[in-house]
């Protein structure tokens, strides 16, 4: 057993919940990162060591080096450590004594073998059993992808992934099963790519994006064709690259312009965000309107069944709307009344088109078009809670959306104001530890 689990067990910790407690306390001291639930597991549970940016924290909360608390622990030094003498207010035990999060950690092992039983099980085909646990794992994922922090899913996507590639690549699959695995290959991929986006690793992103294309070809889904251009270009629009945002967008929007469900109206909105970046009123204002108009004829299809990124919502559309009018630099009454009703549309976690990245763009838009109307006051009321956001939740477009704030600070008429200077200051701060996942 290693040093760092006794070291735990001697001051009565018990499970990963009462070890991040403490550990936050202790972060919040000395201004560290805090890391997710499941990377804390593999610390306690699977003997991972700490990532660098963790492990201060760790050594300040156990006081010994991380060297000594990953050393095993001889089997006659266990006597040493006094036995727990009961449990935390958060520890859940059964009657018998047993731990409950440890057999729920135990269970969830269980499950996972079961799964690549499954999945092995038939040697010459795919069964419908296997297919169906994909669909479940599928849908969670692309449920949980918006609404959580990449840290906590980011393991499980790889690895249902990796499944289906295998899948595929096995040669068990029926004739009929194949359009199938290719579409949810396809649907992984593209969540896979934006996870890379999010971490502003583009390239990586852009190379899973065209996998996900060439499973969405292999699919023979138009839709899910039209999708990979959109990430495309919503990869090269937040890597400052307009043009190339507006090219694939513009590709996506010719392959989906006789499509029913809601993809083509997200090509036409990230056209217009794309053509505003570029200075293209005029194209930025006919690619809203047409998108309001389709508005109104659509239908949705699979795609806007299985929600989350592959659905384009009405609160979607309007913080897109009101984004490409922000990038003009436009702030009058009505834009700013806009902005709030962007911001309102993702105020509730419980609504399910509710996702934290929208919420925070629409909150620093917010922020924006209050600045460029001279409301300092008001844009730091705006991006306040984007700017309180945990470091697991700090994703790549959330850190470009707030920087540009800041630049609208530095051009504005009061920057040189109390609350301006100080907003800048906060803002600089903000991307210290921008990536949504912690390095490992």
């Amino acid at each position: 057993m290693l040093f760092f689990r006794h070291a735990l067990e001697a001051r009565g910790v018990r499970s990963p919940e009462d070890f991040l407690l403490e550990y936050r306390k202790v972060a919040g001291e000395i201004g560290a990162e805090v890391p997710a639930l499941k990377t804390v597991e593999g610390w306690i549970y699977e003997g991972r060591k700490p990532q660098r940016a963790f492990r201060p924290t760790v050594v300040q909360m156990l006081n010994h080096s991380i060297d000594d608390l990953w050393t095993d622990v001889p089997a006659e030094a266990t006597a040493n450590f006094a036995p727990l003498t009961g449990a935390s207010p958060t520890e859940l035990q059964a009657d018998s004594g047993v731990d409950l999060n440890e057999m729920k950690r135990t269970g969830t092992m269980a499950v996972r073998r079961a799964k690549e039983f499954l999945l092995g099980k038939d040697r010459q085909t795919v069964g419908d059993d296997t297919l169906g646990l994909l669909d479940d794992e599928v849908t969670r994922l692309v449920t949980a992808y918006p609404r959580e922090p990449l840290a906590s899913i980011w393991d499980d996507l790889l690895e249902t992934q990796d499944q289906v590639f295998r899948l595929l690549e096995g040669g068990r699959v029926r004739p009929s099963q194949l359009r199938d695995l290719n579409f949810k290959g396809a649907v992984l991929s593209f969540l896979v790519a934006k996870g890379f986006n999010d971490l502003e690793v583009p390239h990586q992103a852009m190379t899973m994006t065209r996998v996900a294309a060439s499973c969405a070809k292999d699919a023979e889904h138009p839709g899910l064709i039209a999708l990979t251009d959109g990430l495309k270009s919503l990869i090269a629009y937040w890597a400052d690259m307009p043009g190339d945002a507006y090219h694939y967008a513009s590709q996506g929007a010719e392959t989906s312009a006789n499509l029913q469900g809601t993809v083509g109206l997200w090509l036409l909105g990230l056209q217009s965000r794309a053509a505003a970046r570029l200075g293209d009123a005029e194209t930025a204002l006919t690619a809203n309107r047409e998108a309001t108009e389709r508005r109104e004829r659509v239908v949705p299809d699979d795609l806007d069944q299985l929600g989350g990124l592959f659905t384009y919502a009405p609160e979607k559309q309007l913080y897109y709307e009101v984004e490409s009018e922000a990038l003009l630099g436009h702030g009058d009454q009505g834009l700013i009344t806009q902005a709030e009703r962007a911001v309102q549309g993702f105020a509730d976690p419980s609504e399910p088109n509710w996702a934290f990245g929208d919420l925070a763009g629409a909150q620093c838009d917010l922020a924006l078009v209050r600045l460029f109307s001279g409301d300092v006051d008001g844009a730091a009321e705006a991006i306040r809670p984007v700017l309180d956001l945990p470091p697991s939740h700090r994703n790549n477009g959330i850190v470009v959306s707030a920087m540009r704030v800041r630049q609208a600070l530095t051009s504005n008429p009061a920057q040189t104001a109390v609350v301006a200077r100080d907003l800048r200051a906060e803002i600089e701060a903000f991307p210290a530890h921008r990536p949504a996942l912690p390095r490992r």
